[in-house]
């Protein structure tokens, strides 16, 4: 009986474990295809050339802030085209003043074949200023997914591409570390304690 409860604390436990940056001046969560990624996981899908994903993060600033933000790779190339999103592959966003509270930016990418038969990292760059100040508070650079980019060309429907939105930056009244969960993840875990308890 105690080893069933053992093994369900840490089902619960691994699904829980959702932060994925943090400071004293804010915090990011990290969304592959829709997905919160926990602590430090780096995705490694297999992608073709041309194939749609989208990477998400939700920033929660603690303090008003001037923020930079962009997502970027090893600047060699153009390796990732965007497809819809607040800014270009590798093109910093810039706003200034923003009040605390969570603010989301979403971009979905595609592979452009130039490292096909390879890898290619997607990262986060990002940079918090005190208003008013040159010197950044905080300032880092973090890898989302590590693709393996096949030579195989995606056949599906891509989005419609549309004009770069202006970013919402409003405040979310969402807390950015609640757990994110899929219903598959949900039936899985009711699955896995309904066996366990029947034995």
């Amino acid at each position: 009986m105690k080893f069933r409860i053992f093994i369900l604390g840490m089902v619960l436990l691994l699904l829980t474990n959702v932060v994925s940056a943090s400071s004293q001046y804010g915090t990011i969560d990290v969304y592959y295809n829709d997905q919160l990624l926990p602590g430090k996981e780096v995705v490694k899908p297999t992608l073709k050339i041309g194939e749609p994903f989208k990477v998400k993060i939700d920033l929660t600033l603690n303090q008003k802030s001037i923020l930079f933000v962009k997502i970027c790779s090893l600047r060699v190339g153009a390796p990732y085209e965007v497809i819809n999103g607040p800014s270009q592959f590798d093109k910093k966003l810039f706003f200034e003043s923003l009040d605390p509270g969570t603010y989301t930016y979403e971009w979905t990418l595609k592979p452009t074949g130039e490292w096909e038969g390879g890898t290619m990292p997607v990262n986060i760059w990002y940079q918090i200023h005190n208003v008013g100040e040159d010197e950044p508070l905080v300032q880092g650079e973090f890898t989302v997914a590590y693709p393996y980019i096949s030579t195989e060309h995606y056949e599906g429907e891509a989005p419609i591409s549309e004009e770069q939105p202006v970013p919402k930056t409003e405040p979310s009244s969402t807390s950015a570390s609640t757990p994110a969960f899929t219903l598959a993840d949900t039936i899985l875990v009711f699955a896995f304690v309904f066996v366990l308890f029947r034995r």
